[in-house]
């Protein structure tokens, strides 16, 4: 999240002041007896649009196989896809990218190799070294032709000097202000407890980078290696995953990125091949699901919800920002009632002091349960992800928490198979090992201090 600077303080009350304002809405109920019913097919697409029924059935026969014995290749895909709308998709390839020295070295290659235009979606944008740096790359790409696009967040760049973005203008790149927090610029109507938490780069419509990192100096350090114990947490290197996807489904996200272009009324898009014909690029098995406030429910929560229901072996999650709701509280908890190994790994210390005593309200009731906790340690957890039944796995800017759910635009994927539900599997036990994990005994000796913070924040868990 990584909230604005002290500078921007008054701007944050005025939006803090106006989502109290609103009306609360409510998340979507996924009912497990839907998990009873018969399955409907499942429908692949790949390159050249929907595969066969046989191809599709031996795609997933053998994502099947592959794994452990599991659940989720049954209904749960059939219902996930009535859910979310959008296909699963063969011949792509995933490379999984663990912090910001690794996304940034990503995402600067992909810009550098970009002929025909640049889509990018940001809710922090910084003024500082590291925006600079991204900053010239698309100018440079702007002045030798290739088109940029860039959507960025009002709150999320709250603290960036307005003379960033006006170099950026003059250069010819096209700007979006998504939901201006001056309702006197604002194109869409004003709404500015609706946030673009998304963090997505689609280059020349055949490479996409999507994930937890934002454009900021805090991700220049990686949370590899030890040596950070005792250092403040503002020193502390940042923890976050992205992906770099190339295949048929990068199609699907730049269809994401045009309808927000659209929806904030960011004009006609300069002519440009947008949606070039794709290649396979590889074996992997894609599903990419956006969310929006303007739409009756989170697909991305309905996905989630929908996926632990049907989990038979293993829950293992890792989330920055954690606020759950009763369902997701539920699902968690059934669960372990049918023998499911939970586990969240959760940070230490954040960015965000009601967020973090908001989630940790609950950590009493889920280690009851038999949820296993994991603080991580040393490092600055800003991951987004998680891994069902080692062949389910999904990476993204959702947060499991009510703001995530109901008041942003986010943006995950789901990845299906073993060989990247094993990578997903081991990103997860290296966090283990940096962290240290919580017992009910132990918390429950926890400080009244600390209790009392609990209850504060735990009152603002839907605004967060």
């Amino acid at each position: 999240m990584n909230l604005p600077s002290s500078g921007a303080v008054a701007r944050i009350l005025v939006v803090l002041y106006s989502s109290l304002l609103l009306a609360c809405t409510s998340l979507p109920r996924i009912n497990p007896d839907m998990l009873q019913s018969p399955a409907p097919q499942v429908q692949l697409d790949d390159a050249r649009g929907p595969l066969p029924e046989a191809r599709s059935n031996a795609i997933l026969k053998r994502l099947k196989a592959s794994g452990m014995e599991t659940n989720i290749f049954d209904l749960h895909l059939a219902i996930e896809e009535a859910l979310v709308g959008s296909p699963l998709t063969a011949g792509n390839r995933v490379d999984l990218l663990q912090d910001g020295p690794d996304t940034y070295a990503a995402m600067f290659e992909a810009i550098a190799g970009a002929r025909d235009h640049i889509n990018m979606e940001t809710y922090i944008l910084e003024g500082d070294e590291v925006g600079q740096r991204f900053a010239n790359a698309l100018i440079a790409k702007q002045r030798a032709g290739v088109q940029v696009n860039l959507i960025y967040d009002s709150v999320g760049t709250l603290g960036t000097p307005p003379a960033f973005f006006a170099r950026l203008r003059e250069a010819g790149i096209r700007l979006v202000e998504f939901n201006p927090v001056n309702p006197m610029t604002v194109r869409a109507g004003w709404d500015v407890n609706q946030r673009d938490h998304r963090k997505l780069l689609i280059v020349d419509g055949r490479i996409a980078i999507l994930g937890g990192v934002n454009i900021s100096g805090v991700y220049s350090s990686s949370s590899a290696g030890s040596g950070h114990q005792g250092r403040p947490r503002g020193d502390m290197p940042w923890r976050d995953t992205d992906l770099r996807i190339e295949g048929p489904v990068v199609a699907d996200l730049q269809k994401l990125f045009i309808t927000t272009w659209d929806r904030q009324k960011g004009g006609p898009l300069v002519a440009r091949h947008y949606f070039p014909p794709l290649e396979r690029k590889g074996n992997a098995v894609v599903r990419a699901i956006g969310s929006s406030p303007e739409e009756p429910y989170s697909q991305i929560y309905a996905t989630l919800i929908s996926a632990l229901h049907s989990a038979q072996s293993e829950i293992w999650l890792t989330s920055a920002y954690f606020v759950p709701d009763p369902q997701l509280m539920d699902a968690l908890k059934d669960a372990v009632s049918r023998g499911v190994d939970v586990r969240l790994v959760i940070p230490s210390s954040t960015d965000s002091w009601l967020v973090f005593h908001a989630g940790r309200a609950y950590y009493a009731e889920l280690l009851d349960a038999g949820v296993r906790l994991y603080e991580r340690r040393d490092a600055l957890l800003h991951v987004k992800a998680g891994v069902i039944d080692g062949v389910w796995s999904t990476v993204g800017s959702t947060n499991l928490d009510w703001r995530s759910f109901l008041h942003n635009q986010e943006v995950n994927v789901v990845v299906l198979g073993a060989d990247f539900g094993q990578r997903m599997r081991k990103a997860f036990l290296d966090d283990v090992q940096g962290s240290e994990e919580l017992t009910l005994e132990s918390w429950q000796r926890r400080p009244i201090l600390a209790r009392m913070s609990e209850r504060i924040g735990r009152i603002w868990g839907y605004w967060l």
